[in-house]
Order: structure tokens, then C-alpha cells, then sequence
């Protein structure tokens, strides 16, 4: 007589998930905010940015100069695109493709675009995955890269840690087939270290941030950046630490941690270990607070909900209301699917940073 299967669907308490689901409680964590005047609040900020940057292990990477050299330079009519590699440690480089509208003068608002999962930086400054041009925009990003030169920024655009020019070289390391995802070695490999990819990340955007300020063509007092699904994780948590970035788009991430990167199966970038004592998004945004923020949501994005998403954004701006703020949290839902909108985007940008 076989043995009696139990259904972990209808026994919940079979799961171990159902035991750590009891213990998470954002409303009780330590370092969510609580502030409740503008004094207060700013005093949080001072040790909350200090302490969530020690938790993504933020200087387990030392900066060096940038050293930057130029591999290519593209005219592509209504802008130029010059693609230049910068030194972001002892060990490691980072190619970056900076575009500036054709004809330009003198220093440019500037912002950074930050791609999400896929083959890399080239889906969103008009290439194909064997780097040959387009003319159209494709994809879940729809070229936002481009989009955003020709809505008169500078625009900065690196490679992601983990994806196109960056993935790691798993022959190199001798594994044998399967071989696992270059954003899951680097995430497990990261973790074993004490760090995590956000940190390596929000890294990233500071060293290209030190780097775009030794441009003549750029305005660092009028510094965006936008970023979609990864890169709107990216583009959150290096606004939350840098607050040289004066005004952002996340598009196809902010919602609550509850229900999406932990209510389903999501990319191991997306994880830091001792988060929980930040509280749930909302609270993290407070790092932003007062600075101006647009959230893009489509309504049928299933990774990030969409009721989720409205949820949070109302804790935003309950959080921004501490600094008489709240106006400054706008948002963009949209009929689709997780993708970038660009709809108030572009405008709110402009709007925001005077290009």
C-alpha cells in the first residue's frame, strides 16, 4: 500500500514559508519610518542611509579614478551616441553609452538610464543584441534610452552588473552544464561575501555618477534617473543613497516588497539579506522624500500588482506629507503589461530637472 501523500496546498503548515510569513511584520521593523515632522525625518534620513548602505555592503568595493576611454562614436542624426568604458574598482570596468542630442551647447541636464533584465544595455539606445542599429523602438523598454535624448537630456546609460558585456564567464570558472544565471552567481556569490548585486549596483551609478561630473557638457544640479523592472530596483535604491540624483521614474517595480519580490518566484538580484529593518517600500522611500518621484504601473503587471502598487504609493505619500511633499509623488498607471510607459515620463522629467 503506498504511503499517504499530504498537499502542502491544503496543509499550509507543512510549508517553512508559513512559519517566516508569520514572523514578517514591516509594521514592527526597527528602522521603518516614523517620523512624524521634517526635523525628525531628516535626522532618520542621516542614520538610515548610513545604515541601509552598510547593509547592501556598499563599500565592499573600493572607488578609483575612472580613467575613462572611448570605444565608439556614432552619429545617428538627431543624436550622438558614444559608447566609453570607465575603471569602477581595481578589478572591474564598466562600459556606458552616453547620448547627447545632435548640435547641443554647453552643459545638459543629465540622467541616468537603467535597463532592466534582457541582453543588456543595447535594448534601450536603439541596438540589437548583435549591436547593429534600429530605427524602431522594441521590447519591453521601447528604447527609453533613446527616447529620453530626444527629449534633451544627456543621457548615461551603463551596462548592468550581470547582463550583456558584464555576465559572467562561467568557462572561466570551470562549471559544467547546467550552468546558473550570471544575476544568481553573482547574487549567492555576493551573499557568501556579505553584500548583495543592489550594492554592486548602486555602486555603479555613483562611480558613473563621479564620472559624468568631470564632463563640461553635463548639469550634475540637474541629475535624473529612470529605469525599468531591474532597473527600476536600480534606479529606487541608488535615490535612496545618492542624493546627487534629484528626481527619478520607476517603472514596473515600486509596489510592496510583501506582494512581489517575496509573494513569487523573482531574479535573486532583487534580494538583500537584513532588509526586513527597513520596513516595507514605502518606508525606504522616505530616503527619496522630498525629492519628486514618478511611479509607472501598468495594470497588467503580474510580477509587480497593480492594487499593490496603489497601495504603496499611498504610503508614499503619507511619507512625503511629513515634508509637505505629497504632490511630489506622481504616478503613470497605465492599460499594459510590465513594460515602460513613457507617457508622463518625459514631461516629468523635463518638468523636474529644466531640459
Amino acid at each position: 500500500m503506498p504511503s499517504k501523500i499530504l498537499d502542502p496546498r491544503r496543509h499550509k503548515n507543512l510549508q517553512p514559508a508559513t512559519s517566516l510569513w508569520n514572523r514578517y511584520r514591516p509594521e514592527a521593523a526597527p528602522l521603518r519610518f516614523k517620523a512624524r515632522s521634517i526635523p525628525a525625518a531628516r535626522r532618520w534620513q542621516t542614520a538610515t542611509r548610513r545604515e541601509l548602505a552598510r547593509t547592501i555592503n556598499l563599500k565592499l568595493l573600493q572607488p578609483v579614478p575612472p580613467q575613462p576611454r572611448r570605444v565608439e562614436l556614432v552619429d545617428r542624426g538627431d543624436y550622438v551616441r558614444e559608447k566609453i568604458v570607465i575603471r569602477t574598482s581595481a578589478h572591474t570596468e564598466m562600459p556606458v553609452y552616453v547620448l547627447k542630442p545632435a548640435g547641443a551647447r554647453g552643459r545638459l541636464p543629465v540622467v541616468l538610464a537603467l535597463h532592466g533584465h534582457g541582453y543588456g544595455v543595447k535594448d534601450i539606445v536603439g541596438l540589437w543584441e548583435d549591436g547593429t542599429d534600429r530605427d524602431s523602438a522594441d521590447g519591453y523598454h521601447k528604447d527609453f534610452g533613446v527616447a529620453l535624448c530626444r527629449a534633451g537630456f544627456l543621457v548615461a546609460a551603463p551596462e548592468i552588473s550581470c547582463f550583456g558585456e558584464r555576465q559572467t564567464d562561467f568557462s572561466k570558472l570551470g562549471f559544467a552544464a547546467p550552468q546558473p544565471s550570471t544575476c544568481g552567481h553573482t547574487a549567492f556569490l555576493s551573499f557568501h561575501l556579505g553584500a548583495s548585486v543592489i550594492g554592486l549596483r548602486v555602486y555603479d551609478a555613483m562611480r558613473l555618477v563621479d564620472y559624468l561630473a568631470t564632463r563640461r557638457d553635463t548639469d550634475m544640479k540637474r541629475l535624473g534617473a529612470m529605469g525599468i523592472s531591474g532597473g527600476g530596483m536600480h534606479t529606487f535604491f541608488s535615490t535612496c543613497l545618492d542624493p546627487r540624483i534629484r528626481a527619478c521614474v520607476i517603472s514596473g517595480y515600486y509596489c510592496t516588497f510583501r506582494d512581489s519580490v517575496l509573494a513569487m518566484s523573482h531574479c535573486p538580484c532583487n534580494f538583500v539579506p537584513g532588509l526586513w529593518r527597513f520596513g516595507e517600500m514605502q518606508d525606504l522611500v522616505g530616503l527619496i522624500a522630498p525629492r519628486p518621484v514618478l511611479v509607472e504601473a501598468g495594470d497588467h503587471d503580474h510580477i509587480f500588482p497593480i492594487s499593490a502598487v496603489r497601495k504603496a504609493v499611498s504610503g508614499a505619500r503619507s511619507v512625503y506629507g511629513v515634508f509637505n511633499a505629497r504632490e511630489a509623488v506622481q504616478t503613470d498607471y497605465f492599460e499594459g503589461r510590465h513594460q515602460i510607459s513613457g507617457e508622463k515620463a518625459y514631461g516629468f522629467l523635463k518638468a523636474q530637472l529644466g531640459a
